[in-house]
């Protein structure tokens, strides 16, 4: 079972199981996989070094345009051209990010270093954001909503199941974070 993130001399120590290790490798497994991108990168050296996409557009899946917003509101045109400036890069950093998190969950118990942590921290806040897109989080009544479940054995359907792994990954976040602050009065 679970152990909050804790901060000490050492570093920021957690403790995970091998289950709930193995369901946040799957987890950022899915989402790379959400964040790879259709197409190769831009045949052109240039354009592929500094991230331009020519190609890009606004991703179809609601949960993918979580993970890469729209960063001008109100200007289709001037959204999608931002977004072939900067999405290429974005998607590969994040799927960085997620790998990199992987790695470190490789080892019981967890050590991390500050940049460890803030990476971790990172994976699991796109965790959440997929997460809450398919459980349809959009206000804090919806997230109160779900809050409360915390029975595994009561999962008996596919929201239910979503709503505890979204508390967990939540919860998990949350301790980390708040070590990482601890951290720094060490």
């Amino acid at each position: 079972m679970a152990k909050a993130f804790k901060a000490t001399r050492r570093g920021i120590i957690g403790t995970l199981d091998s289950g709930e290790r193995q369901l946040l490798r799957k987890l950022f497994e899915d989402i790379i996989e959400l964040l790879e991108p259709a197409e190769p990168a831009n045949v052109d050296p240039l354009a592929a070094m500094v991230g331009v996409d020519s190609t890009a557009v606004t991703p179809s899946d609601s949960a993918v345009r979580r993970l890469l917003p729209d960063a001008v509101r109100n200007d289709n045109d001037e959204a999608l051209e931002f977004r072939r400036l900067t999405e290429r890069s974005l998607r590969e950093d994040k799927i960085g990010t997620l790998r990199g998190s992987a790695l470190l969950l490789e080892s019981s118990p967890l050590t991390l270093t500050a940049e460890q942590a803030r990476l971790l921290a990172r994976a699991l806040n796109d965790v959440r954001l997929v997460l809450a897109d398919r459980l349809k989080i959009e206000t804090d009544e919806d997230a109160a909503r779900l809050h409360d479940i915390d029975d595994v054995a009561a999962a008996d359907d596919v929201e239910t199941y979503l709503a505890l792994v979204y508390n967990f990954t939540s919860w998990l976040q949350e301790s980390l974070v708040q070590a990482l602050f601890g951290l720094k009065d060490k």
